[in-house]
C-alpha cells in the first residue's frame, strides 16, 4: 500500500505559523493608529448623555483603560464633580482626534488627561517628539473653545509589563513637562516615585494581575496624588456649585 506523503501540508502549517510570528505589518499598525475605530465607542459616550446628563462644571478625566477602568473615580473625587470619559487601548492621538466630543462639548472647569502609554509598548514604541505633536494637538484642538481652562496631563506611569520601555516614556514625559511648564494653564503631574520600591522599579502591589493596570492600593495613590494637586490650584472645587 502507497503511503501518502505529508511533507507539503507541514510545511504549509510551518509557514502558516511564521506569518503569525511575525511583527505587525505597517497597515496593521497604521489600522491600530486609526482613531475612527473608536467612532463606535465615542457615539456610546453621546447616547448615555443624551440619556442623562453629566454635572456642569465638572472636571473632566480622559484617556485610556486607567481612567476607563477607574470605577471609584466619583466617589474617590467628591466633592468635586467629574465626568469619565476613558476608552481602553486608546491612545494620545485618538484623544487628540476626538478631544471636541470628548472634552470641549462638556465645558469642564480642568480637564485631566492621562494616555500615551498604549503608543510606549515594548513591541512598538513612538518616539517623544511624536507624542509631544500628539499632545499638543489635544491641547490645540482644546483651546479652540476653551482658550482657559486648566489641562492636567497626568504623566505615563512605569508598570511591570512595559519596564524595558520606561526610558521612553520619561524621555516623553519630560518634553511634555518642557512643553508645559512654557504655556498658561498646562500642567503635569508626576505619580511615579509613588509607584516605585525601594529599588527602584514598579511595586507589584500597586498593579492588578496583568502587571499593567493600577490595583486598589494603586488608585489611592492616584486619588491622593491627583485630588491633592487639583484641590491646591482651584481651592473653589472643593465650594458646592448651582
Amino acid at each position: 500500500m502507497k503511503i501518502r506523503s505529508t511533507r507539503y501540508p507541514v510545511t504549509f502549517l510551518v509557514l502558516v505559523l511564521y506569518l503569525f510570528a511575525l511583527p505587525l505589518t505597517a497597515a496593521e499598525q497604521d489600522n491600530r493608529d486609526d482613531p475612527l475605530r473608536w467612532e463606535d465607542t465615542i457615539q456610546e459616550f453621546e447616547k448615555a448623555v443624551a440619556l442623562e446628563p453629566e454635572p456642569k462644571d465638572a472636571v473632566l478625566f480622559v484617556g485610556s483603560s486607567s481612567i476607563r477602568r477607574w470605577s471609584s473615580l466619583r466617589v474617590d473625587m467628591a466633592p468635586i464633580p467629574v465626568i469619565q470619559r476613558g476608552f481602553g487601548g486608546s491612545r494620545l492621538g485618538d484623544a487628540a482626534y476626538y478631544a471636541e466630543r470628548l472634552v470641549n462639548v462638556h465645558r469642564p472647569r480642568a480637564v485631566v488627561l492621562f494616555s500615551g502609554t498604549n503608543d510606549i509598548t515594548p513591541e512598538h514604541a513612538k518616539s517623544p517628539k511624536a507624542l509631544l505633536a500628539s499632545y499638543q494637538e489635544f491641547v490645540k484642538k482644546v483651546r479652540a473653545d476653551l482658550p482657559d481652562v486648566p489641562i492636567y496631563f497626568v504623566e505615563i506611569t512605569p508598570s511591570p509589563l512595559r519596564w524595558s520601555v520606561w526610558n521612553v516614556a520619561q524621555k516623553t514625559n519630560r518634553r511634555i513637562a518642557k512643553y508645559s511648564a512654557q504655556h498658561k494653564n498646562l500642567h503635569v503631574i508626576d505619580l511615579s516615585l509613588f509607584l516605585l520600591d525601594a529599588n527602584g522599579q514598579p511595586d507589584p502591589k500597586f498593579y492588578v494581575e496583568d502587571r499593567l493596570h493600577m490595583s486598589a492600593a494603586g488608585y489611592e495613590i492616584w486619588t491622593r496624588e491627583i485630588k491633592k494637586r487639583l484641590t491646591t490650584d482651584m481651592p473653589a472645587l472643593l465650594e458646592p456649585t448651582g
